[in-house]
C-alpha cells in the first residue's frame, strides 16, 4: 500500500512545481498538500473504505482548485492550464469513477461526478457518467430526461437527445414526464434551427450547403411526439400541460390551435378542460386605449373575469358534479382574494361571485362552501359592507372545517389564512402556537412556511433557532423537489443571524435530498450564490 501511495505522490510533482513556479503557491503551501493528499491517498488505500473517505479526497481536490481559479485571478496568471488544472481534473474524475463503482446505487454520487462535470469543462465525460448511471439505474425516468436535456444543452447534440428520449420510452412507454421533456426537446430544436437559419440569412450567407427541412422548422417532430404521447396517455391534464409547452414558443401558433382542438373535442367530460378553456379568457388581450388608466385596467380585468364565470357556468351545466364546482368555486377563492383599490371592482367581484356560491353550496362539501364564504366577507371588509361583521366568528370555524378538505388548494389556503388572521389577532405567540397546531395536518403550502419565516424576522428580536425549526419543517414537506428552500436556508446562515459554518452540511444534505432536475438547477444556483451573482 506504501508504494502506490508514494507512486500516486509522485505523479503530482511536476503539476505542483508548476504552481509553485509561477507564483500560484508558495512552498509552504505546496508542502502543506503534499502532507493533505499523502494523508487522503492511505485511506483509500486501505483494505476497508468508506464513501466519506472518497467524497473527503474530492472535495480537498475542488478546494485545491477553486483556489488556484481565485490565485489566477488575482495574479493575472492564465497559462500552463493543461499542466496544473488539467491531471487534478483528470483524478477527480478517476476517484469519482472508483466511488460510483463500489457504490453504484447512490445516485447522488452520480450526479455530484455530473455537477463535476459540467463546472469544470469536462464535458466530454458527461456522456460516458450517464451511460454508466442508466446501465445501473434504468428504472429512473428523471436520469433518462436530464441525460437527454444533458446532450442537447451542454454537447448541442439534438440527435443524441432524441435517441435518449427513444431509448427512455423503450424502458417507460407510458412515463408523462419524459413525452413532456421529449416534445420540449423537439420544439427547443426547432428553435435553434431557425434562428440558426435566420442568422444566415442576416449575413447573407448562401444556404445551399444547408439543409433547413420547412416540416422541422414548422415543428412537425413535436407534433408527432404530441400524437405519439396522447394515443398512449389520455388524460385532459396532460394535454393541457403539452399545450402549455408549446405556448413558450412563438412559432408554434398552428400546434397549440391543433392541440387546443383535441382537447375541446375529445376531453370535455373532464372538469379541467372547461377550467383550462375558463383561465384562457382571463389571458385575452384588452384594448390598447383603455389600459391606460387604473379605472380602464379594472374594467379590462372585470370583462375578461366575465368571459371566464361564462364558461364555467358552461362547465357546471355539462358537468354538474362536484370537481366541476369546485374548480369553480376555487376560481372564486382567488378572484376573492386578489386585492385591487378599485372600490367598483370590488364591489362587482363580491356581487358576481355570491350567486355561483350560492349554487355551488348544493355540490361541494360546506368545508369548501364555508372556506369561499370566508373570502367572502374579507372582500366584504375591503368594501365597507356589513357582512364583515362575520369573520370574527368566520375565520376560526371555516379552519376548523377546512383543515379536512379533499380540495387541496382550499385547505392550505385556509392554512394561510388562518396564519395572517392569528398574526393579525394575537400577535407572534398566537401565529406561533396555530402555526405548530396547523403542521401537523396536511397538504401543506410553501407559503405556509415562508409566512411563518417572515413573522419571525418582524420581530424585534428574531430567534435562528425558531428560523431554523421552520426551514426544518419545510424540508420535511418539499427537500426532494424544492432547490430554492434549501438555497433560501443557505442564505438563512449567511446572513447576520446565521452561522457560516452550517452551509457546507446545508448543502451536503441538500444533494442528498434532492432528485432529478432539482439536483441540477440546485448545482447551478448555489455557483451563482458563490460567485455573488444570485
Amino acid at each position: 500500500m506504501a508504494e502506490i501511495v508514494q507512486h500516486r505522490i509522485e505523479e503530482r510533482i511536476p503539476e505542483l512545481e508548476q504552481l509553485e513556479r509561477v507564483g500560484l503557491f508558495t512552498k509552504k503551501e505546496v508542502k502543506s498538500i503534499i502532507k493533505r493528499a499523502t494523508a487522503l491517498e492511505y485511506k483509500l488505500h486501505r483494505l476497508v473504505v468508506n464513501k466519506e473517505d472518497f467524497i473527503a479526497y474530492i472535495q480537498y481536490e475542488i478546494n485545491v482548485l477553486e483556489l488556484t481559479k481565485k490565485r489566477r485571478a488575482h495574479i493575472h496568471y492564465q497559462f500552463k492550464r493543461e499542466e496544473i488544472e488539467f491531471p487534478v481534473i483528470h483524478r477527480i474524475n478517476s476517484v469519482f469513477r472508483r466511488a460510483t463503482n463500489k457504490w453504484k446505487d447512490d445516485v447522488q454520487l452520480w450526479l455530484s461526478h455530473v455537477a463535476f462535470c459540467k463546472k469544470w469543462a469536462t464535458k466530454g465525460q458527461i456522456s460516458k457518467v450517464f451511460s454508466a448511471m442508466l446501465a445501473i439505474h434504468p428504472d429512473k425516468p428523471a436520469l433518462w430526461i436530464m441525460a437527454a436535456k444533458s446532450e442537447l444543452e451542454d454537447r448541442s447534440s439534438s440527435e443524441s437527445a432524441r435517441h435518449l428520449f427513444l431509448r427512455t420510452l423503450r424502458f417507460h412507454p407510458d412515463n408523462k414526464k419524459v413525452f413532456q421533456e421529449y416534445f420540449r426537446m423537439e420544439l427547443l430544436h426547432c428553435e435553434k434551427l431557425r434562428k440558426q437559419k435566420s442568422e444566415l440569412e442576416k449575413a447573407e450567407m448562401d444556404l445551399g450547403e444547408y439543409e433547413f427541412s420547412p416540416e422541422i422548422l414548422a415543428g412537425k417532430l413535436a407534433d408527432v411526439v404530441y400524437r405519439d404521447a396522447t394515443a398512449k396517455i389520455k388524460e385532459a391534464e396532460f394535454v393541457i400541460s403539452l399545450l402549455n409547452i408549446a405556448a413558450i414558443f412563438d412559432f408554434t401558433k398552428e400546434l397549440q390551435d391543433f392541440i387546443l382542438q383535441d382537447l375541446q373535442t375529445n376531453y370535455t367530460a373532464d372538469s379541467l378542460t372547461w377550467d383550462f378553456m375558463a383561465k384562457r379568457e382571463l389571458e385575452a388581450p384588452g384594448a390598447g386605449e383603455e389600459l391606460q388608466t387604473a379605472k380602464g385596467r379594472a374594467s379590462d380585468i372585470n370583462r375578461r373575469e366575465e368571459r371566464c364565470c361564462q364558461v364555467y357556468e358552461e362547465g357546471v351545466k355539462s358537468l354538474s358534479a362536484e370537481p366541476m364546482w369546485s374548480c369553480y368555486a376555487t376560481f372564486c377563492l382567488e378572484r376573492l382574494k386578489r386585492k385591487t383599490n378599485v372600490e367598483e371592482l370590488k364591489e362587482k367581484v363580491s356581487e358576481c361571485t355570491q350567486e355561483p356560491m350560492s349554487q355551488a353550496s348544493v355540490y361541494l362539501e360546506v368545508d369548501v362552501y364555508v372556506c369561499v364564504c370566508v373570502c367572502h366577507t374579507e372582500a366584504a371588509a375591503a368594501t365597507g359592507s356589513a357582512a364583515a361583521l362575520c369573520v370574527c366568528v368566520c375565520v376560526p370555524v371555516c379552519s376548523q372545517r377546512g383543515l379536512l378538505s379533499a380540495v387541496a388548494a382550499v385547505a392550505m389556503a385556509i392554512k394561510e389564512s388562518y396564519l395572517d388572521w392569528s398574526y393579525s389577532t394575537g400577535g407572534y405567540k398566537k401565529a406561533r402556537r396555530n402555526f405548530t397546531s396547523l403542521q401537523e395536518n396536511r397538504p401543506l403550502s410553501k407559503a405556509f412556511f415562508t409566512r411563518m419565516i417572515e413573522i419571525e424576522k418582524e420581530q424585534e428580536t428574531p430567534r435562528m433557532s425558531s428560523l431554523r425549526d421552520y426551514y426544518e419543517r419545510a424540508l420535511q414537506e418539499f427537500a426532494t423537489s424544492d432547490d430554492d428552500l434549501w438555497l433560501q436556508y443557505i442564505q438563512e446562515e449567511l446572513g447576520p443571524l446565521g452561522q457560516p459554518e452550517n452551509c457546507s452540511k446545508i448543502h451536503w444534505r441538500a444533494m442528498k435530498f434532492l432528485e432529478g432536475p432539482s439536483v441540477e438547477s440546485f448545482t447551478s444556483k448555489y455557483t451563482l450564490m458563490q460567485t455573488g451573482h444570485l
